[in-house]
């Protein structure tokens, strides 16, 4: 298995209010990049996180826990949302959703 994809893990935090114009700042994303092995998740997985098949949903590990806090992940130009997160001895997996 090769951990040679990057992924980003996003933190937004959101932009502030400006009592002058009365409108909000945008948003800023910090991204903390990881290198991970991505491979499609399989049908027993789907099943048991989402009652059936969901088209793009990707398994995402990595070789070590991660533990900051973030938001949303980022591969590629793609931006998904954790549904599912395991633990493991040493490694640490998500399974993941397409956001729209």
């Amino acid at each position: 298995m090769r951990y040679d994809t990057p992924v980003y893990f996003q933190k937004i935090t959101p932009g502030e209010y400006d009592p002058k114009t009365g409108n909000y700042a945008d948003d800023t994303v910090e991204e903390t990049m990881r290198y991970a092995s991505i491979m499609d998740t399989g049908t027993d997985m789907l099943k048991l996180v989402y009652d059936g098949p969901k088209q793009g949903s990707l398994t995402i590990q990595l070789q070590t826990h991660y533990t900051d806090p973030f938001d949303r992940i980022r591969v590629g130009k793609n931006v998904y949302s954790v549904d599912f997160s395991r633990k493991l001895l040493t490694k640490h997996t998500f399974v993941v959703s397409e956001v729209q």
